[in-house]
């Protein structure tokens, strides 16, 4: 039998620039796709079996059995580190209500570390565009972006324990800058003339579900408080997509936005804001920029806004100067893409623009 020609995917990460936390409860966020992807192949298999290899979860050539639920003796670290992999298995095979063939299946999501560290850019949210996109296509299914999205968004939120927004999935699977509402289309939005924004290490990486998970420990704990301090979020992330259009007003939600996230985190004990981050966010605003966490918060990057009236380049020293580490990210990015395919062995990989938000 003629072996298929193998199928490549790939994702890109994310950033939120604002929104964190209230689009849990139906606010809007809005996120950027950078240009760090998630890269998922596959391969006929030789033996009849499924396999996996994953190298940056330490995971190589798995078996996983005939239908690819397998790895029968695995323990709870190794069972943790397939829950998006099986979720979007499971999700696939029943859209498609028949049963896959089985294959080799290579993740890699180099991009996504630095020096051993996870960068916090939504590598697992990749993953589950990526591999649900592969999978599909290895059975000639193209589905549109909302339907892949949905899919995808679905997977990953079972992986995820019935946690996330799916904001991270829809940025994967649309690329760009998205204005996004749990469980609803994304609307496209433009970056402004005049605001630059760039990512900066504040740590080791931080557990998304762990953070989550605290705040809503909190809800449960002070739901009047948990009501007030979400309110607040979801007011300023109402704002965003419009003031996205004016770069002064946006860098001022900002500000207001991680101020708003200082004060669930003290409630709610979470972890969400870090001294590094206090100590960012000061050195900004001695220069009249502002630095705000991204994401869940914890450990991961944070981000940096400028406008043209910000000195960068003292700026930037000073960073340097506390041991904070920027790095260049291309903002924008595309999303989900087949670089391969079975009727097009010769695909090129997406491009990115590779710019900043400037």
């Amino acid at each position: 039998m003629t072996a298929t020609a193998p199928v490549i995917a790939s994702a890109p990460g994310k950033l939120f620039l604002i929104g964190e936390y209230a689009v849990l409860e139906g606010a809007p966020a809005i996120l950027t796709a950078v240009d760090r992807r998630a890269r998922v192949t596959l391969s006929d298999s030789s033996d009849g079996h499924w396999h996996l290899t994953a190298p940056n979860l330490d995971i190589h050539r798995l078996a996983l059995g005939a239908d690819g639920h397998g790895a029968p003796g695995a323990d709870d670290g190794l069972r943790d580190r397939l829950r998006v992999y099986r979720a979007v298995l499971a999700h696939v095979a029943a859209y498609l209500d028949s049963p896959l063939p089985p294959l080799e299946v290579h993740i890699d999501t180099t991009d996504f570390a630095r020096d051993g560290h996870k960068l916090g850019l939504g590598s697992s949210a990749a993953v589950a565009a990526a591999l649900t996109c592969a999978l599909l296509a290895r059975v000639g299914v193209e589905l549109a972006p909302a339907r892949l999205a949905e899919l995808a968004i679905a997977a990953h939120r079972d992986a995820q324990g019935g946690t996330g927004s799916g904001g991270d999935v829809a940025t994967a699977v649309y690329g760009g800058i998205i204005s996004y509402t749990r469980d609803q289309p994304p609307a496209p939005l433009v970056w402004p003339t005049g605001l630059a924004g760039v990512a900066v290490v504040t740590g080791t990486g931080a557990s998304t579900t762990d953070l989550v998970g605290r705040v809503y420990t909190y809800g449960q704990r002070d739901p009047s408080g948990f009501a007030s301090d979400l309110g607040r979020l979801a007011a300023l992330a109402e704002n965003a997509a419009a003031d996205l259009g004016q770069a002064l007003r946006f860098v001022r939600l900002a500000r207001e936005y991680f101020e708003a996230l200082i004060a669930l985190d003290q409630h709610a004990e979470a972890g969400i804001v870090s001294a590094r981050h206090h100590q960012l966010h000061a050195a900004a605003a001695d220069h009249g920029a502002v630095f705000k966490s991204s994401g869940a918060g914890g450990g991961d990057v944070g981000l940096l806004f400028t406008t043209p009236n910000v000195d960068e380049t003292a700026l930037r020293g000073d960073f340097q100067a506390v041991g904070a580490e920027i790095i260049e990210l291309g903002f924008a990015a595309p999303g989900v893409a087949l670089e391969t395919t079975p009727d097009r062995p010769t695909g090129a990989r997406p491009a990115t623009d590779g710019r900043r938000l400037r």
